[in-house]
């Protein structure tokens, strides 16, 4: 299997920038992932002169961005599995209760996650593989009720740990998806669903994708904000 291809790295000052170039780009874009990395964008013809100048521009925005990922990230608890913490699904809250017996070792039962005592050496395995199975038949359901309006047909859904991502589009037309969005509210959970199919038109954030999002979802602006706003309180699993 070949090796990945490295994209050319930009170091600017103290911040180093992965530089994308397309053909299909008009314009300069600066991207803060959520992991903290850097990504400009730009067209093929724009020089390293230029390149420099539109971040020196946007500095002081990029270091507000970085300062509040930073801030975010140190908020966020580990969590303990013991009884009475809360644990996110579709955006609502339940209770854990420790039980010593029951025919699974998790379960959602009655409102509260129900963890088997014996189970708790390995509680973060099981909550891993409780949100895999439902965030796959969850998301997938969804990506089935946008594909014909959005006009296109995924190979299918997958569902794994992908870092800092909620999702992305793969080779083969296959969209993949954080098992964390699953605890999203439903309507954010959705975005992503629908942010990830226009991928299978549009593979950049150019404004012929963005429209695409707000045909299949008018008020996905705020959706957006709200997820750039609060995804990281969902990070502590």
């Amino acid at each position: 299997m070949p090796s990945p291809v490295k994209l050319p790295s930009l170091q600017i000052g103290d911040l180093r920038f992965t530089l994308q170039r397309s053909a299909r780009r008009r314009t300069m874009q600066i991207t803060v992932e959520r992991s903290g990395d850097l990504m400009l964008c730009a067209p093929p013809e724009v020089d390293e002169a230029a390149l420099r100048a539109f971040v020196l521009e946007k500095r002081f925005w990029i270091y507000t961005k970085l300062a509040e990922k930073d801030r975010l990230q140190r908020q966020v608890p580990r969590k303990e599995f013991v009884g009475g913490e809360g644990f996110l699904y579709l955006g609502r809250s339940h209770r854990l209760k420790v039980v010593d017996e029951q025919n699974v070792p998790l379960k959602l039962n009655g409102g509260r996650f129900c963890l088997r005592r014996d189970a708790l050496p390995a509680a973060r395995e099981h909550f891993i593989r409780w949100y895999g199975e439902r965030a796959k038949a969850w998301l997938s359901g969804r990506v089935a009720d946008y594909q014909s309006r959005m006009e296109v047909t995924p190979a299918g859904v997958k569902v794994q740990d992908l870092g800092y991502r909620w999702g992305s589009c793969g080779k083969g037309d296959w969209l993949y998806f954080h098992w964390k969005a699953i605890l999203l509210p439903a309507r954010i959970a959705e975005y992503v669903v629908v942010h990830e199919i226009a991928h299978l038109h549009e593979p950049h954030h150019t404004p012929a994708f963005w429209l695409r999002v707000e045909r299949a979802m008018p008020d996905y602006a705020q959706r957006k904000a709200w997820l750039a706003e609060h995804g990281i309180d969902v990070e502590g699993i």
